[in-house]
C-alpha cells in the first residue's frame, strides 16, 4: 500500500461502492482509489478481504497500529463521517432523525434491495416473478416519495428527512438510481413520483455525484500478467480452448513463446504494436494457472525485461477479457 492514505478498493458502478465514495467525499478525506474488475479480483484485494466484494477500505499501519480493514459500505460511511462531517449527515444532535435515517437504510438494504435484484437481475433468480418484484420495489419508492412530499408541503422538504441531506440520502441514492437504470421510462413516467424523481435528478446533476463517478483507470495488479490480442484471434482461441498467438501477426509456433507484459508495460506495448490494430482485447492472466514455462527476458533495444510464456496459454488461466483501451 503506497503512502499513508487509506486504500479504497472499488468498482465504479457498484451501488455499495458509490455510497462509500460519496461519504468519503462528503467527509473531505483523501483515499487511494483502486478501481478493480470483479471478474479478475486482484490477489491484493483478496488478501485483505477474502470475500472479494467492494467496497473495502484498507487503512495503513501507523503508530504501532496494524493495517485495518472495513469491508461493509455502511461501516465505511460511518467511519468517514466519524472523522469529519461538515454537513452533519449523521445528525449527532438529533437522535430521532438519526434513528429514522437508520430505518430508511435498513429498508433499502433489506426489502428494497431484495426486490430490486429480482427485478433487475431476474435471470439470476429462477422462478422469481420479475414483474411482481418490480411492483414491490416501486411500492417502497412510493413510501419514500410520500416522505419527501410531506416534507415539501411542510415547507422543510427536499431531502428524505428535512431541508438538508442526511446519511440516508447518500445511502439510498445509488439504489434508486439502479432502479431507474433498469427501467428509465417506467420510473420517469410513474404517476405521483415527482418528489422522488426530482430528488434523484438533483443528486445526479450535482458536483458531489459527478466527483465520485468520474472515469477511473483500472488498477492492475503487479502480480498478474497481461497480453494484448486481436479480438478476432481471441474469439478463435475461445472456440478452440487454447490461445496460440505470440503477438500481432505472429504465432506461437513462429516465435516460440507468447509475449506478455506487466501492468506498467501495457501502455507502451499498445502504442508500439497495437495502436492501429482495430479491435484489441486485453487478457488478464493468472501466472499460477499456467502450464508452460514462464521466463523474464530482456527485449531490445533497451533491454527491458518482459515475461515470455514458452507454450500455449490455457483459456482457464485468463481471468478477464476486456476491450483495450477501455
Amino acid at each position: 500500500m503506497s503512502g499513508q492514505a487509506p486504500v479504497l478498493w472499488s468498482f465504479r458502478r457498484c451501488p455499495y461502492a458509490i455510497r462509500a465514495r460519496l461519504a468519503l467525499s462528503a467527509a473531505g478525506l483523501a483515499v487511494e482509489l483502486r478501481e478493480v474488475s470483479l471478474q479478475a479480483k486482484p490477489a491484493e484485494l483478496l488478501a485483505v478481504s477474502p470475500k472479494g466484494t467492494v467496497p473495502v477500505l484498507e487503512g495503513p499501519a501507523s503508530s504501532g497500529r496494524p493495517v485495518w480493514v472495513i469491508e461493509e459500505s455502511l461501516e465505511v460511511m460511518h467511519w468517514a463521517l466519524g472523522q469529519s462531517d461538515p454537513q452533519d449527515l449523521l445528525r449527532r444532535g438529533e437522535p430521532e432523525l438519526a434513528r429514522r435515517s437508520d430505518e430508511l437504510v435498513a429498508i433499502n438494504d433489506g426489502t428494497f434491495k431484495g426486490h430490486l435484484d429480482r427485478f433487475k437481475y431476474a435471470s439470476r433468480y429462477p422462478g422469481a416473478d420479475a414483474t411482481a418484484h418490480r411492483q414491490a420495489a416501486l411500492a417502497v419508492l412510493h413510501r419514500w416519495n410520500a416522505a419527501l412530499a410531506a416534507g415539501i408541503s411542510a415547507g422543510a422538504g427536499g431531502w428524505l428527512l428535512g431541508s438538508r441531506p442526511c446519511l440516508a440520502d447518500l445511502a439510498l441514492l445509488p439504489f434508486v438510481r439502479q432502479f431507474r437504470l433498469a427501467d428509465p421510462a417506467g420510473f420517469d413516467n410513474e404517476p405521483g413520483l415527482g418528489p422522488l424523481q426530482h430528488w434523484l435528478e438533483r443528486f445526479l446533476a450535482s458536483e458531489a455525484f459527478s466527483a465520485v463517478m468520474g472515469q477511473q483507470l483500472r488498477w492492475r495488479s503487479p502480480r498478474f500478467l497481461y497480453h494484448l490480442a486481436l479480438a478476432a484471434e481471441w474469439d478463435e482461441a475461445e472456440a478452440a480452448g487454447v490461445y496460440l498467438r505470440s503477438t500481432r501477426g505472429q504465432s506461437l509456433e513462429q516465435v516460440g513463446f507468447i509475449h506478455a507484459s506487466w501492468a506498467h508495460q501495457l501502455a507502451a506495448t499498445y502504442q508500439r504494436f497495437y495502436a492501429d490494430a482495430g479491435a484489441v482485447r486485453l487478457l488478464t492472466i493468472d501466472p499460477d494457472r499456467l502450464t508452460a514455462p514462464l521466463k523474464l527476458e530482456p527485449v531490445p533495444p533497451g533491454g527491458e525485461r518482459f515475461p515470455h510464456l514458452y507454450g500455449p496459454l490455457p483459456i482457464g488461466a485468463v481471468l478477464a477479457v476486456e476491450r483495450y483501451p477501455a
